[in-house]
């Protein structure tokens, strides 16, 4: 698995294309998702340090991990398939245990945004995808 990082946002409500480019960490590739405009937006507004006044999905599911005594350990993109990137997000219980559980992308990273976790992209994915490219 490669470490990434965010990268970029990119918000055209004009044209209701959101797209978020994970960075290598460490290296020059980037990858590109397309993503809502909702999960854009939640992650834009983390990132910019904005709290709202009540909480948002991804800061309620976070808020109820905490309380529950479980963290983010880590972010993975583990799949593609027809153009639709696959992620796990994974969980470690108050128990020391962890858990997979299936999310899309953009949920995942909203929550890795939140609680600073590592996120991951597959080597399967980076070895055989032509959307990555260097970053120039």
């Amino acid at each position: 698995m490669i470490e990434m990082e965010l990268s970029k946002i990119v918000i055209d409500e004009k044209r209701h294309d959101q797209l978020i480019a994970l960075k290598e960490k460490g290296g020059t590739r980037v990858l590109p998702i397309i993503i809502g405009l909702s999960e854009a937006s939640a992650i834009k507004l983390k990132i910019s340090g904005y709290n709202p006044p009540r909480p948002m999905t991804h800061d309620l599911i976070y808020t109820i991990l905490n309380d529950l005594q479980a963290t983010i350990d880590k972010v993975i993109i583990d799949k593609l398939e027809e153009s639709t990137f696959h992620a796990k997000i994974v969980i470690k219980t108050s128990s020391g245990e962890l858990k997979s559980i299936d999310a899309r992308p953009s949920d995942s990273i909203a929550l890795a945004v939140r609680s600073h976790a590592p996120i991951f992209v597959e080597d399967e994915i980076i070895n055989n995808s032509e959307m990555f490219k260097q970053d120039k």
